[in-house]
């Protein structure tokens, strides 16, 4: 912290909103889309493959990276709205 003065427990509903959100989104797209809903994914083409065999597979990966990249995004900007950013 930079000598700022900040209101903690809204900052961590914010950051533990963001958490929440991620991990819901982490969830269904890996355990939701490549393993319980595949058989109802597994008609859709996509890639010379089904959607679901393809969420399991790769689509997890790239939503996987997208979301850290856009963790880190909103974690910057959180913190610069609170005053905690790093200098």
């Amino acid at each position: 912290m930079s000598g700022h003065s900040y209101d903690a427990e809204k900052y961590w509903k914010a950051n533990l909103r963001l958490i929440f959100g991620s991990l819901v989104i982490w969830a269904l797209v890996s355990y939701g889309f490549g393993i319980v809903l595949r058989p109802m994914l597994s008609g859709i083409p996509i890639g010379g493959t089904d959607l679901g065999f393809w969420f399991a597979q790769q689509g997890s990966i790239l939503t996987f990276i997208a979301l850290i990249f856009h963790y880190a995004w909103r974690m910057n900007k959180i913190d610069e709205k609170f005053g905690v950013e790093e200098e």
